[in-house]
């Protein structure tokens, strides 16, 4: 077959060329068809690709269709509600909220009521008119804390210079200034980009220690404490794992470390950055309790959190068990849940590992009532906030205020392309190519995140109202109802078990924890399976 396509393109070749000679109007398709014919010859002798290899020429144009596949679905076949992992309306109101412009929607929801997993806020006849109330502030800082923090309900959630372009962060840090929010720094370290804008930054300590590492890749405390006394930084957060690949480390491809970014986290120029899966500084739960003291003194004070994917139910009553036995507590806990999805992952952990966010939320709310610590540790929710309604759901599940990544990333202009990991982000967020970074207006998007994070909280607050409530607080998980079948609906108080305050502590702990409690050690991580231990 091979060798009459060579002899075809060969008379075909030397047709072109002798009408070409004779008339010469005709050497600009004879150049086209001399182009072609050596793409075919190119295709045919290639060995990696059995598609070019058996259909030369025509096979470019399956290569084609599969690299604009995303763009076609999302722009010409996706519906309004369909799309992941944002839908259009989803992505739409970020976008009309972040510009300011008319976000309301017309002629009624296309969302279908009666389907299962429908859910929506148990308004009262007694509505309140919220409008133009200040938004609450939580204070974050345990009684061991001498500078704690007051934080906004919605606030930016942890991404990394170097995941993130400069311009990019530096429209969140803006926006997060005007809006009176904070912006989480992402394992990545503190970077110029963080510091130049002023905001209230939530410096994020993850396994590679980066900002405070030394030349062995360990924690170095005399770094730290000269890291966290800036004023900017208002809290600490130890990140135990999050929820786009918990269990696997961070990594941040050679292709998007610059001179720059190798310099701010004190890695090698030119290879992958590799967080490693674990902490070298602790291994048992006492020792993270210690840990976390310590790192408060290092911080003169300030509030120091963890952040964690839940994973084993054991490990999450071991660390309860290990803050009663210290006496020392995290002052927050941020809950990721398994669809994080800001960082890059393989499919398994993107897909398969860690427990979605509502499971790990309620788990750990319940791990602090039960063992009272409840009023001594605030909890933070972080993952796929988008609306109003997303905010009032994760407070009512146990949440004291939430985080957002990807709403942040649409709100400085992502159009979800889905290129985060490929460096090269059309719109200048997830890149590190100057040309590609230079298309994104810091001024216009910082507005736009400040804009969106108001407008966000609004939306919340006038919900709350319409619920007849004032207060965060109030809103409680029997406000929520969900339709668990075309026929049954369910508040998220019956959907989800709450334990009784300090049911941890006396016998008989409730049966829904009990293996997991008989497990927990503060002494080990590693759950003691089939033991009787309570220590």
């Amino acid at each position: 077959m091979r060798t009459r396509i060579f002899f075809v393109l060969a008379l075909l070749l030397g047709a072109c060329a002798f009408t070409a000679s004779v008339f010469p109007v005709f050497w600009v398709p004879f150049g086209v068809l001399v182009g072609l014919g050596l793409l075919g010859v190119a295709d045919v002798t290639q060995r990696r690709r059995a598609v070019l290899r058996n259909f030369p020429i025509l096979g470019h144009f399956r290569y084609l269709l599969e690299a604009i596949r995303p763009e076609i679905n999302q722009y010409f076949i996706e519906s309004n509600t369909d799309g992941t992992p944002f839908n259009r309306e989803l992505r739409s109101v970020v976008y009309q909220r972040a510009k300011g412009v008319l976000d309301t929607v017309p002629f009624g929801t296309q969302v279908d009521v009666y389907a299962e997993g429908y859910e929506w806020v148990s308004h009262s006849i007694l509505a309140r008119d919220l409008h133009g109330e200040p938004a609450p502030r939580v204070t974050i800082g345990g009684r061991h804390c001498s500078q704690p923090y007051d934080a906004a309900l919605l606030n930016i959630s942890a991404m990394s210079y170097g995941s993130l372009s400069s311009h990019a962060v530096l429209a969140m840090g803006n926006g997060a200034r005007a809006a009176g929010c904070y912006q989480n720094t992402g394992e990545g370290g503190l970077s110029p980009y963080h510091l130049r804008t002023g905001a209230d930054l939530v410096w994020q300590l993850g396994t590679g220690y980066f900002g405070c590492r030394t030349s062995e890749a360990g924690f170095d405390p005399q770094a730290f404490a000269r890291q966290a006394a800036r004023p900017q930084v208002r809290m600490i957060e130890v990140k135990l794992s999050q929820g786009a690949k918990p269990g696997h480390g961070g990594i941040l491809p050679a292709r998007k470390v610059t001179r720059e970014i190798a310099e701010i986290r004190g890695v090698p120029l030119g290879a992958d950055v590799h967080s490693p899966p674990a902490h070298s500084t602790f291994s048992t739960p006492r020792e993270l309790c210690e840990w976390i003291g310590e790192l408060r003194r290092l911080a003169g004070g300030k509030p120091v959190g963890i952040k964690l994917c839940v994973g084993e139910r054991s490990e999450v009553l071991a660390l309860g068990k290990a803050m009663r036995a210290t006496g020392t507590c995290p002052d927050f806990i941020t809950v990721d849940g398994g669809e994080g999805g800001t960082g890059a992952a393989p499919l398994e952990f993107a897909n398969s590992v860690g427990m979605p966010l509502r499971e790990g939320l309620v788990l750990v709310h319940n791990m602090l009532v039960g063992f009272g610590l409840r009023d001594e540790v605030r909890v933070i929710a972080s993952g796929r906030v988008v609306t109003g309604f997303d905010l009032a759901v994760r407070l009512a599940l146990g949440a004291d205020l939430v985080c957002s990544a990807r709403a942040m990333m649409m709100a400085v202009g992502c159009i979800q392309a889905r290129r985060c990991n490929s460096n090269d982000c059309p719109v200048g967020v997830a890149t590190q190519v100057p040309s590609l970074v230079q298309g994104l207006d810091v001024e216009d998007k910082s507005e736009r995140v400040a804009s969106f994070q108001r407008e966000t909280v609004e939306g919340f607050m006038e919900l709350l109202g319409a619920a007849g409530l004032s207060r965060p607080e109030e809103l409680g998980p029997d406000r929520i109802l969900r339709r668990t079948s075309p026929r049954e609906v369910a508040t998220l108080a019956e959907v989800y078990e709450f334990i009784e305050p300090q049911s941890l502590l006396v016998d008989p702990v409730p049966e829904s924890l009990e293996s997991a409690w008989l497990a927990a050690s503060a002494d080990s991580f590693v759950p003691a399976r089939g033991s009787a231990c309570r220590a």
